[in-house]
């Protein structure tokens, strides 16, 4: 079947970045802010007891504002994702800021007022029939309204963000946009790639040298801008320092495991079992760096396919007809929901100029929809990109229904649905290769995810508290920055290899994500948890019906509870994550049986 490789936006808001209907939405979310601060001004939760019907409305009504600001912001962000050079975007976005600010002040008051409540009342209120969906988020609201400062100085704080912490954000995706990186093909001919086109470049199969030659021409693009890149980098992390200071917050990663709904306790538990696993990985970097016919690997050569077998050049509708079909064989509704999803044009994958780099995916709220952001390149990495972002999609179908707040998944599980995705289609390739060839090509390239989720995203969290321990001593240079990364990286690969990438603080927007900190360990938490689901999934007649019990509750209880309830596991226990460490083995022992008699 044929796919269209563009998305359709207009679906959302018809006529593009100047949608009249945009322009209505916006105006019905004024609206809508300045009736429910009305309401909460005249609340006085002390002193009177709230109606429960009037309760309801007024959560209603904030949910519903919420969902009217995410529809614009996806439609905005992704417009300007698959228009990097529009300027029309940035402007719009930030007045779609300016509306989630004024939000985020009401919400403060709303957390406020239900600290005033005591405990009898609010339990009544929240365990009401319509409410009990939510009953688990508005407690957690009530819990951080404990530590929110008085109405003012929270409100100060939320202004000051739009044009300091949210514009540095936004900052650096302007700075990526004017990235261009030097690329001279096998036919001499040299054409300037944007960031978004020479980062898969670097994962496509080309000689050894002009692979080389590219990634020095894709650090020194980073390097050339250096300095404003660290600019942007120093600002936000000084802002957020600021922010934890005036909130009592001593400890980097403690608003990163909150959000995350998970403990210190699991967190040390699964990175021991990490570095514990470290050799397992390094032994087969060796092993690539033997078949790439180098003593060791450089950084490019990490994510370098292995040419090997003779994989058939796949297009978009090949990798999408593929990813349906594997999918539909674990789960029918994951199949049709990937078949739906392509069908209606809710992926943008074409590869073009003047798109920004890497993928996601996010929910549209109002129209129970998704959209998906990706650059296809035939890669069998990118076809592994498509399931990802697909599984996310899956999340989203499977909770669409429920209230907006019992919608809201932490970070670390909402890996799960997406990484989950990924080995139903990388099994599904090795065991579809008809040479042993053929088949350590396709083993190396489901090698990726362990080799990111183990070294790269380690690497990420090394770095991070590095960087912020001494940003609060005063701004971090380009140099001091550079060096904090390498030290990262060296430690995290364990000097396995030849050359790295000090750049990387500039070249990874995960760095620059204003409202998400410690953007790196919650992929490893969705890999590893993912990959325990996969091995009782594959055991399991009732798989789909339980999966999805587990997916719609992510937003409904901490990531321990969903897991002792969903998998009767403990996540502060080694044994749950050497169950997947296990399955990673597996692989690796495979690729090295195979790669054996090619030496």
């Amino acid at each position: 079947m044929h796919y269209s490789e563009t998305w359709d936006l207009d679906s959302i808001f018809a006529g593009g970045i100047d949608s009249p209907a945009l322009t209505a939405k916006m105006s019905t979310i004024k609206q809508q802010l300045t009736t429910t601060a009305d309401t909460l001004f005249h609340w006085r939760a002390a002193a009177d007891t709230p109606d429960a019907d009037w309760f309801t409305q007024l959560v209603n009504s904030l949910q519903a504002i919420q969902a009217g600001i995410d529809q614009a912001t996806v439609f905005v962000v992704a417009y300007q994702s698959a228009h990097a050079d529009d300027t029309k975007a940035a402007p719009l976005l930030n007045q779609i800021y300016q509306l989630d600010n004024q939000l985020n002040n009401l919400l403060t008051r709303f957390k406020k007022q239900l600290v005033k409540l005591d405990q009898a009342t609010f339990d009544t209120l929240v365990q009401q029939p319509a409410l009990q969906a939510i009953a688990f988020n508005l407690t957690e609201m009530r819990q951080q309204g404990l530590a929110l400062l008085d109405d003012d100085t929270e409100a100060l704080i939320n202004d000051l963000a739009l044009d300091g912490f949210q514009g540095w954000s936004d900052h650096y995706d302007t700075l990526v946009s004017q990235i261009q990186v030097p690329y001279t093909d096998e036919n001499g001919i040299t054409q300037q790639l944007s960031a978004g086109q020479a980062q898969n470049m670097l994962a496509a199969a080309m000689p050894n040298a002009q692979r080389a030659e590219l990634m020095r021409n894709w650090e020194h693009a980073w390097q050339t801008h250096a300095a404003p890149f660290a600019d942007t980098l120093n600002h936000l992390a000084g802002f957020r320092l600021a922010n934890y200071r005036a909130h009592g917050t001593t400890n980097f990663l403690q608003k990163p495991l909150e959000l995350n709904r998970m403990s210190q306790a699991t967190l040390d538990t699964m990175y021991q079992v990490v570095a514990d696993s470290k050799d397992i990985l390094l032994s087969y970097l060796k092993r690539k760096a033997q078949l790439l016919g180098k003593d060791q690997l450089d950084w490019q050569d990490i994510e370098a396919p292995l040419t090997l077998g003779q994989l058939p050049n796949q297009t978009y509708d090949q990798a999408a007809d593929f990813v349906i079909n594997n999918f539909r064989q674990f789960s029918p509704k994951m199949g049709a929901l990937a078949q739906h999803a392509l069908e209606h044009r809710w992926v943008e994958a074409e590869n073009r100029p003047n798109k920004r780099p890497g993928g996601y995916m996010e929910n549209l709220p109002e129209t129970h929809e998704s959209r998906i952001f990706m650059t296809f390149t035939g890669s069998p990495n990118d076809t592994a990109t498509l399931a990802h972002e697909l599984g996310h999609a899956f999340h989203g179908s499977v909770i669409q229904d429920l209230p907006l707040w019992r919608q809201d998944y932490a970070m670390n599980v909402a890996e799960t649905a997406s990484t989950f995705a990924e080995p139903i289609v990388a099994d599904a390739s090795v065991k579809a290769a008809d040479d042993a060839k053929t088949k350590l090509t396709l083993l190396d390239a489901k090698m990726q995810n362990p080799l990111a989720m183990f070294l790269d995203i380690r690497a990420r969290f090394l770095f991070e508290p590095r960087f912020y321990a001494a940003r609060q001593h005063g701004i971090v240079t380009p140099d001091t920055l550079s060096d904090l990364m390498l030290t990262a990286q060296k430690d995290a690969y364990g000097n396995a290899l030849n050359t790295y990438h000090p750049m990387f603080w500039a070249s990874k927007l995960h760095f620059y994500i204003d409202d998400v900190p410690f953007y790196n360990f919650p992929y490893t938490f969705g890999y590893l948890f993912s990959l325990g689901i996969y091995a009782q999934a594959k055991t399991q007649s009732d798989f789909e019906d339980r999966y999805i019990a587990l997916l719609r509750d992510t937003a409904n209880m901490s990531t321990e509870a969903l897991a002792a309830k969903h998998l009767g596991v403990d996540l502060t226990k080694p044994a749950f994550w050497q169950a997947g460490v296990a399955l990673i083995k597996r692989d690796i022992d495979e690729f090295m049986a195979l790669s054996a008699p090619l030496i």
